[in-house]
């Protein structure tokens, strides 16, 4: 007696992208099948726990197989073992190198080295995210950071093209990429209330207009000597600011500044006998934090100094988010109308970047 068998052989690989999210999240063999099992997948498919057990086994062997490429993904797409649809590609690369966000906030602005690297157990136990995960995620951190950081040009289209990443990913890596060169301050205290995204914005506008890149050229250095263009702050601008503090130490600038505002905003702000009584400590503030920022303690702790110097005596004061914008707006337009300042296109320079950042930074 004879009987048939049909036997189809594919060699699509196949990624089931549950496991995969399991595998990512750092789970054993074991803790994944028995989240399978309670996710009700031996119902779905009325499948034996040994088979969910192979099938998951099998997954892992072959994602362990798949991540030494997707360290360098150019080399996920161009490999011929395993046959995957560039769809699948992308997703396996964009989902590897996703983050979680109570993960990068602890790590955000620290130096990628194996100092922090040993603050990971610590990490996992605060924000209930498994060492393993952790671990792959300050790895992708570092290894980006290795990658681009002695290379020219845009940081995000470089991370981009190497890592073949998504707009957005890449401009999250971007920051977190910039940050760390930098070493913003992100874990006071007084910082808590601000999210990844509120750091990523920031770091976008300074790196629009805050470093070599914005400029637009480098300066006049022999190539080994030219700073990463979008890594690192024009030091030459962060000495020119130092400028600024004549708009402060000038008493008439200082008191022809507030005489242009308040006329500006008369009648237009909820908060203005506030405004008018704080503007000097306002604007020292904001124009002192500028002065300051040829320190590298101080540069680190930019976004301290605009908490404190800013953020906090407005929220004291209730300025709900449109006062303070128009405030803002006001504030850095009427500059241009002061006869005796000479440092508009400085001014502009930092203040739109600043604008920005504290309209980010205040949550009414």
């Amino acid at each position: 007696m004879t009987s048939e068998l049909d036997i189809f052989v594919g060699n699509t690989t196949l990624i089931d992208e549950e496991v995969y999210r399991l595998w990512l999240d750092g789970y054993s063999v074991s803790d994944a099948v028995a989240l399978r099992v309670r996710a009700g997948i031996l119902e779905q498919t009325g499948a034996t726990a040994a088979v969910l057990q192979s099938d998951t086994m099998d997954h892992y062997r072959t994602f362990h197989m798949l991540e030494r490429l997707l360290h360098a993904p150019p080399k996920l797409l161009h490999q011929l073992v395993f046959q995957i649809p560039p769809s699948r590609q992308a997703l396996l690369i964009e989902r590897y190198y996703a983050f979680d966000e109570a993960f990068v906030r602890e790590v955000l602005g620290k130096k990628l080295s194996k100092g922090t690297k040993k603050d990971l157990d610590d990490i996992s136990a605060k924000t209930g995210i498994t060492l393993k995960s952790c671990r792959r995620q300050f790895d992708n951190f570092k290894r980006v950071f290795k990658v681009v950081e002695e290379m020219r040009g845009s940081l995000a289209d470089n991370i981009q093209q190497h890592f073949l990443f998504s707009d957005r990913l890449a401009r999250d890596y971007a920051a977190i990429v910039f940050f760390a060169n930098n070493r913003f301050e992100t874990a006071k205290k007084k910082l808590q209330y601000l999210s990844f995204g509120d750091f990523a914005f920031c770091a976008e506008l300074m790196i629009q207009n805050w470093t070599l890149g914005a400029v637009g050229e480098a300066p006049s250095k022999p190539d080994s000597q030219v700073d990463d263009m979008d890594m690192d702050l024009d030091k030459e601008f962060l000495q020119d600011l130092k400028e600024l503090k004549v708009l402060v130490a000038d008493k008439d600038l200082l008191d022809l500044h507030k005489s242009l505002v308040c006329t500006a905003l008369r009648g237009k702000l909820g908060v203005f006998s506030e405004m008018e009584a704080n503007f000097k400590n306002l604007s020292r503030g904001l124009v002192n934090v500028a002065a300051k920022l040829t320190h590298n303690k101080d540069v680190r702790d930019l976004f301290v100094d605009l908490v404190e110097k800013f953020v906090e005596p407005c929220r004291s004061d209730h300025w709900p988010l449109g006062d303070v914008r128009l405030f803002l707006n006001q504030y850095s337009v009427t500059v241009h109308s002061l006869d005796g300042f000479r440092h508009q296109a400085l001014w502009d320079r930092y203040m739109d970047t600043l604008r920005g950042c504290l309209l980010r930074l205040y949550h009414d």
